[in-house]
């Protein structure tokens, strides 16, 4: 269809709903979105988003789109065309939505493809969303470039009963599938043996595990436990990659079993340093290796200043390659921030081994104490596996001090209900104890927390950042509004923004129709009095009645160099034309003296003729004809004699906007009288009266009158110089682009 496909993810729990429509608001709002596919069930709260997103005109269902019919046509495109925005989760602030080119996708699955020696041979089970990257870019769109059978499982299946997961390889044969650490570590854990009688895995030849923090006590315990269902642990492929690349970054050598690295905890967050300890060493971090960068892409690891550090030095984690990503959808600001002499900042830290890249955690997650850089990971790992604590309900994240401006070390714990008071101070205990023995530090503060308040992204992740600010503003645990009343409270904001929106066109059209009755009534009063005089003094009059017009039009105007005007010299003034206002504008602006030119058709227009010809205006034909020649030699005699006049170069305007071409007709004649070009610029009068509408707006109006252009000579040369430099300057103050050359 040519359009740009952004996937959306539902919400994640239905208590959140208010909070999760704001964030989807936020990104069809960013990309100016202007249709909307969702569920039919789903259309009523869909249509919730209609009135806080001015560009989405329609909300539909597949079976809406169906009953449409039409053809379809082959589309041609580039390379280089968006082919997917892909919105990260985010937790707070303004989304960031990743734009991918064809080119980029196909780079990347074909890196990939190669690096896991993929072909129409494999089978892929995959029940990862299709909102999700993985599941959309690895499993939906790679399968489909390499013709690979892919069977798909509703998310829910999965999560309802976890081995379905497993069951789906068996039964398909399946050599590819994917999924996050957290379920890997479900299966290895919590699935009942009894479900997993007479399994058989020996066909699964890659399980690649990303999109999160890979644990290597999960990959160890999901390769011992499945072993004996035929699971080969050399299968297993801790990746890494991020939706700024596509997908997939880094992968593993095939046919190696996971690399564990065991690294001194305390030189790790100290120093920055990676040094290597035996495994029975007091204070030992282990990190996997997600492996080498794929084909045609690098990465490299530096420090605060951007400069390259060695192996096994901890840094923020940089790349660039065919898969990178031109920035993210109009978010200049964040650009900047992510594109450094051609390198990709990831967000990630990390250092490399052995030409192995490990991952030691994100920057933003990162907690800064006394010096000590502290990764929350693997405290909530152990805090998750404590009696009477949700395993993967637990944040920890550093607050701002506001007393001493520095990090308080804050842990949020998702408690099972029924506890009582003494379970919960043993807790804390606990939580204590474990914080002090792994990050060296005490923890500040222990808040446990009610079921589903720990906050998370579409695919499981904790949201530290949405976390902490709940934390920060005393909001961590509050109670959820029931859902009826966070959809009422939703549909009475969305009442309000369209009764707002009413407001806004009821009053734009009140503006418009004063603006109709005041031209109007000056054209009438100004033509009665305008009979009655000759051209120069109707001119006077002209000037006056616009002078008057713009100042009781209520529309600000700023006016820059009105003083360039020169008001004994005769001059050519020449301006960008976008818009009928430009008349009024010119003529309550320039000197009263000034004739205008103006196209030969308006000399036989029934009412417009005879006015303008009151007005002394200089009619020339455009076409390149006789007649153009002797008019065009009539406006030199003109402007010789001593004539001011007003010239619009681009000769008309048209409703899209842009610098067209300029006409030669003022310059030449300015070359041949020795009198100099005035450039006017003209900003904002195409927003306030666009071709092809007629309600005028109140939008503001920027006028640049520029420094006066003297002709060097009398020839044709010396014209082109001055149409050169009249264009060049308007075109740099306009604020538009340069129209394409005229057929």
């Amino acid at each position: 269809a040519g359009a740009v496909p952004v996937p959306l993810y539902p919400p994640f729990r239905w208590t959140q709903i208010e909070e999760h429509l704001r964030r989807q608001a936020r990104i069809l709002a960013n990309c100016g979105a202007s249709l909307l596919i969702t569920l039919a069930d789903a259309k009523p709260v869909a249509r919730l988003l209609q009135a806080q997103v001015p560009s989405l005109r329609h909300v539909a269902d597949v079976a809406d789109l169906a009953s449409q019919g039409g053809s379809t046509m082959p589309l041609k495109q580039d390379a280089d065309a968006t082919a997917l925005i892909q919105y990260t989760s985010g937790s707070t602030g303004q989304p960031k939505g990743v734009v991918l080119t064809h080119a980029n996708l196909l780079a990347n699955i074909r890196a990939m493809g190669e690096a896991a020696q993929a072909s129409s041979r494999d089978v892929f089970v995959s029940w990862l969303p299709l909102y999700h990257d993985m599941g959309l870019i690895g499993a939906w769109l790679g399968c489909l470039y390499y013709g690979a059978p892919l069977m798909l499982m509703p998310p829910q299946r999965f999560l309802a009963r976890p081995a379905r997961w497993l069951w789906a390889i068996h039964r398909h044969r399946a050599t590819l599938s994917a999924g996050p650490n957290f379920a890997y570590e479900i299966l290895a854990a919590k699935v009942p043996d009894d479900e997993l009688q007479g399994l058989d895995l020996s066909s699964w030849r890659i399980a690649f595990n990303g999109a999160e923090p890979v644990r290597p006590a999960t990959v160890e315990k999901f390769a011992e436990r499945f072993a004996r269902y035929g699971f080969d642990a050399r299968a297993s492929a801790p990746v890494y990659g991020l939706a700024e690349c596509g997908l997939g970054l880094t992968f593993p050598p095939l046919g190696r079993a996971p690399l564990i690295d065991l690294v001194d905890a305390q030189a790790l967050a100290r120093e920055g340093r990676a040094r290597p300890v035996p495994k029975d060493a007091p204070a030992v971090t282990r990190l996997v290796s997600c492996g080498r960068p794929l084909r045609g892409h690098q990465v490299r690891v530096v420090d605060a200043l951007g400069r390259e550090l060695p192996e096994r030095f901890e840094g923020r984690i940089e790349f660039r390659g065919p898969s990178a990503t031109k920035g993210y959808f109009d978010n200049p600001e964040v650009n900047a921030k992510l594109i450094r002499a051609g390198w990709l900042d990831t967000g990630d830290v990390g250092y490399f081994a052995a030409g192995e890249l490990f991952i030691t955690g994100r920057v933003k997650d990162l907690i800064i104490r006394g010096g000590q850089h502290i990764h929350p990971y693997d405290l909530e790992e152990s805090v998750g596996a404590l009696p009477g604590i949700r395993k993967g309900c637990v944040a920890v994240f550093g607050a701002t001090d506001r007393a001493t401006s520095s990090e308080r070390v804050v842990v949020v714990a998702e408690a099972r209900a029924g506890l009582d008071e003494l379970a919960r101070i043993e807790l804390r205990r606990k939580i204590a104890e474990l914080a002090q023995a792994q990050l060296g530090v005490p923890a500040d503060d222990i808040v446990l927390v009610g079921e589903h308040i720990v906050l998370k992204t579409s695919s499981g992740k904790i949201r530290r950042a949405a976390c902490r600010e709940l934390y920060e503003r005393g909001l961590l645990g509050t109670v959820q509004r029931p859902v009826p009343l966070q959809l009422a409270h939703l549909a009475l904001e969305a009442l309000q923004a369209r009764a707002r929106a009413a407001g806004r066109v009821v009053t734009s059209l009140l503006f418009a129709l004063y603006l109709w009755v005041l031209f109007v009534a000056a054209a009438f009063c100004g033509t009665l009095v305008l009979l009655l005089l000759r051209p120069r003094a109707g001119r006077r009059w002209a000037h006056a009645v616009a002078r008057a017009f713009v100042a009781m039009s209520g529309i600000p105007m700023r006016v820059s160099g009105a003083e360039r005007f020169p008001d004994a010299m005769p001059s050519i003034i020449v301006a960008n034309h976008s818009s009928y206002c430009d008349f009024i504008v010119l003529s309550a602006l320039a000197p009263a003296e000034a004739a205008f030119v103006a196209k030969r058709e308006f000399a036989t227009h029934w009412l417009a003729g005879p006015l303008l010809r009151r007005l002394g205006v200089h009619f020339v034909e455009r076409a390149e004809t006789l007649q153009a020649v002797e008019d065009a030699r009539e406006f030199a005699n003109a402007v010789a004699s001593g004539e001011s006049a007003i010239v619009f170069p681009e000769g008309t305007f048209t409703r899209a906007p842009g610098l067209r071409p300029f006409h030669m007709g003022a310059f030449v004649a300015a070359a041949q009288s020795g009198r100099p070009v005035v450039p006017v610029t003209l900003r904002g009068t195409r927003s306030v009266l666009r071709d092809g509408s007629w309600l005028p707006r109140r939008q503001p109006l920027e006028v640049y009158v520029h420094e006066p252009l003297w002709p060097k000579a009398g020839d044709w040369a010396a014209a082109v110089q001055l149409q050169s430099a009249a264009r060049r300057v308007i075109l740099e103050h306009c604020g538009e682009p340069e129209a394409p050359a005229r057929e």
